[in-house]
């Protein structure tokens, strides 16, 4: 009776030592995904009231390097929490208190997100994948968020959801939409590694008409299929490591920090990306997009901002800025950089170079002679036109291709300035 007594106690001691077992290493395995530090904790602490709701976690990017980054962030309180390459979370700012992260903000009507939102800056830049240390931890602190403050996916946005810039005196409106810090923590590759299945839907205040679209591209992340981290983050491999390589990655690797190299980019597919030419028959469409791949994932997309203005044919069947006959194979590059010159402009838009113009093709009524002017263009998008030709922006002598359309300096609408428009302005 004893010895069974004895043997009862001795399993019900095991078991309690495997409980505790299994509850230390869980508790291991946890801390060791999310390892917090005080490190950075803002002197501003004290002097900022606790926020009276909490609706939004607003995810950014630094845009810098993480030492310069956590110094400026724990001067200045301007996050709750910072998240480096080795995947630390910092703690900054208190996380029921008001951190200066958002600046000129709006979502769903409401400004200054900095009232009702907690604020997460993720060491690395807007459209550069991040580490997987990074994301693990940043999971880890999303998913704590949301069940502290009863947040759903939905209310996980990125900076570039609820941020907008400040006018300038070349914007007619108050403001210049929305800005691109962060925009990477839409793309559905980067949420669904961040155990997010959903996100805004659209932009309730563009909508409300409350503000513009100003960058369509922006959008496209924001609210469309555009994804240009799905490829990196697919092999499961860290996509930092082709970046940091050599001595680092390898030590990253032997110590389980996501060191395993990924490929890099044919020089000869890189090469391609650059040229940006599609080459086409007269009076035939162009070329097929081409293939979207890991190393290009972003190629249909390039593909299509540019074939919307090199592709149309010009007088009599030549291209825009070729030199060779109606009925000939032509190659048109867009140039990447200014261009100067004198030029005949067609009013389809398209164009030639003076001393270009192909044999027997006369100059279409409406169509200009530009003598010493300057060819910049396609504009990327956000780039502004007077960031790429300064104040001639609107001089009456500017002249804008846009969609087939040739529009005057002066009469042109700045918020008509996209991505692939062509600027001829004289020098």
């Amino acid at each position: 009776m004893f010895n069974a007594a004895t043997d009862a106690l001795k399993t019900l001691m095991s078991f309690k030592v495997s409980v505790a077992v299994l509850f230390l290493a869980c508790t291991m395995q946890v801390s060791a995904a999310l390892t917090f530090s005080n490190r950075y904790r803002s002197p501003r602490n004290p002097e900022r009231r606790i926020r009276a709701s909490t609706r939004l976690i607003v995810l950014h990017t630094t845009e810098a390097h993480a030492r310069s980054s956590l110094n400026k962030l724990r001067e200045r309180g301007e996050a709750h929490y910072c998240v480096p390459e080795d995947g630390t979370v910092y703690r900054i700012v208190d996380r029921d208190r008001v951190a200066f992260h958002a600046g000129r903000s709006m979502w769903n009507g409401k400004e200054d997100c900095d009232e009702y939102s907690i604020g997460i800056e993720v060491v690395g830049y807007h459209d550069k994948p991040i580490t997987l240390r990074q994301m693990s931890a940043l999971k880890e602190l999303i998913a704590t968020l949301k069940k502290l403050y009863n947040l759903k996916d939905g209310q996980v946005v990125c900076h570039s959801h609820v941020a907008y810039g400040a006018p300038n005196k070349w914007q007619s409106r108050r403001h210049r939409g929305r800005k691109r810090c962060g925009m990477l923590f839409a793309m559905w590759s980067v949420r669904t590694r961040l155990g997010l299945k959903t996100r805004p839907a659209y932009d309730p205040d563009v909508r409300a008409g409350r503000l513009v679209q100003a960058d369509p591209y922006l959008a496209r992340v924001l609210y469309g299929g555009t994804d240009t981290m799905a490829a990196r983050y697919a092999t499961g491999k860290d996509p930092t490591a082709e970046q940091s390589g050599g001595l680092l990655a390898g030590i990253g690797g032997l110590f389980g920090l996501g060191g395993d190299k990924t490929p890099p980019k044919p020089k000869t597919q890189a090469k391609k990306a650059k040229t940006k030419s599609i080459p086409q028959k007269s009076g035939v469409k162009a070329t097929p997009p081409p293939k979207q791949t890991a190393q290009n994932p972003t190629a249909v997309d390039e593909w299509r901002s540019q074939a919307k203005f090199v592709s149309a044919k010009g007088a009599e069947g030549a291209q825009p800025g070729s030199d060779v006959p109606h009925g000939k194979t032509v190659t048109n590059t867009v140039p990447l950089k200014p261009v100067a010159g004198n030029f005949y402009l067609f009013p389809d838009g398209s164009y030639f170079p003076d001393d270009r113009l192909p044999k027997g093709v006369k100059p279409k009524p409406g169509t200009k002679r530009l003598i010493g002017y300057v060819l910049a263009g396609p504009l990327a998008a956000g780039q502004s036109a007077y960031g790429m030709v300064g104040k001639a922006w609107n001089a009456p002598t500017t002249w804008y291709v846009i969609g087939g359309k040739v529009i005057s300096g002066d009469k042109i609408d700045a918020r008509g300035i996209s991505k692939g428009t062509l600027i001829f302005y004289k020098k």
